[in-house]
C-alpha cells in the first residue's frame, strides 16, 4: 500500500531524500536495540564484516529488511519489485571521533543504473548532539563525483572515501530522527555525518534497496534478497535467510557472501573490509 504522500515522493525526486518516516514505535525500536546489545554483551561489539549484510546473520534483522512499512515507502520511490542488496550498521559510540566523510554511496558499489535507495533506520535517537546524518539537497542529480580513499581509522566508511569537490556546508540539511523513524536517500546524494561527542550511543541500520532491473557491473557475481514482488531478471544470486541468530550455517554463508561483496567494494585497494 502507498506509504508516502505525493508531496513526499516529489521531495525525494527533487532533493534526493525524505525524512522522517515513522516505521515502528519507539518500543519496537528499543526491542531491536535490546537484541543487538544483548549479543554485544556476550560476544563484544559488532566489527568488520559483521557490521555488513548483518541481515544474513540475525533473524530479526532479516525480518527488519522485510518490514512492511519500510517496503511500502521504498516501493513508492523504486517500484514494486524490490531486492535488498546490502545492509550496514552505522554505530557511533559516546564521546568517539568516528565520523562519515562527505561521499556518494554509488562510488564503489558497481550498481547500474543508479536507481538505489537507502533506508536509514534509527534504532536510537539520531540528533545534532550525537552525529546525525547531513545531506546536501539536490546533489543526487549530479553524475558520479570523483572520490579519493583515505582509510582514516576514524572514518566509518569502508575505504574512508571523500569526495574531491568542495561542499557548501551552508546548503546541508541535518536528518534528525527519533528511534523507530527512518530516512530515505538516493545513492548519488552527497551526505556525511560528524563525530559523536555526547554521552548517548547513536545506532543506525542502513538498508540498501534496488529494483530488480539493476545489475552488478563491477564484479563477476553478487547476491541480494528478494523482499517484495518478483524477480524476472536474475541479475543477483538469491540470498539464504539465517536459520538462527549467528548459527554456524549462517556465519559460514555470511562469510562467503561478504567475501564476494568485499571484493567488489574494495577492488584495486589490496585491503580487506573493515568496520
Amino acid at each position: 500500500m502507498q506509504m508516502l504522500t505525493e508531496a513526499a515522493v516529489r521531495q525525494y525526486r527533487q532533493d534526493g531524500y525524505y525524512a522522517p518516516i515513522p516505521v515502528m514505535t519507539r518500543q519496537e525500536a528499543d526491542a531491536l536495540r535490546g537484541k543487538l546489545e544483548a549479543f554485544e554483551a556476550g560476544a563484544g561489539a559488532l566489527a568488520g564484516k559483521l557490521r555488513h549484510k548483518s541481515h544474513l546473520l540475525f533473524t530479526w534483522l532479516n525480518d527488519l529488511v522485510r518490514h512492511p512499512r519500510i517496503l511500502d515507502a521504498v516501493e513508492d520511490v523504486i517500484g514494486p519489485n524490490i531486492l535488498c542488496w546490502g545492509s550496514s550498521f552505522f554505530i557511533k559510540e559516546p564521546r568517539n571521533p568516528g565520523f562519515v566523510s562527505w561521499h556518494q554511496d554509488s562510488t564503489y558499489w558497481g550498481l547500474d543504473p543508479a536507481d538505489v535507495v537507502t533506508a536509514w533506520v534509527a534504532l536510537s535517537d539520531s540528533t545534532a548532539e550525537n552525529g546525525a546524518m547531513r545531506v546536501v539537497p539536490g546533489t543526487h542529480k549530479l553524475d558520479q563525483v570523483p572520490h579519493h580513499d583515505t582509510f582514516r581509522p576514524e572514518n566509518l566508511l569502508s575505504r574512508g572515501q571523500e569526495i574531491m569537490v568542495d561542499v557548501d556546508e551552508r546548503q546541508a540539511r541535518m536528518l534528525q530522527l527519533n528511534a523507530g523513524e527512518m530516512s530515505l536517500h538516493h545513492v548519488r546524494l552527497i551526505h556525511g555525518s560528524d563525530p559523536n561527542p555526547s554521552d548517548l550511543r547513536r545506532i543506525g541500520f542502513a538498508i540498501r534497496y534496488i529494483p530488480t532491473t539493476v545489475r552488478q557491473v563491477a564484479g563477476s557475481h553478487d547476491h541480494a534478497s528478494l523482499v517484495r514482488g518478483v524477480d524476472t531478471y536474475g541479475h543477483f544470486e538469491p540470498e539464504q535467510r539465517p536459520d538462527a541468530d549467528m548459527s554456524e550455517r549462517a556465519i559460514a554463508y555470511h562469510e562467503a557472501v561478504t567475501g564476494a561483496h568485499a571484493a567488489i567494494l574494495m577492488r584495486e585497494t589490496g585491503k580487506e573490509m573493515r568496520a
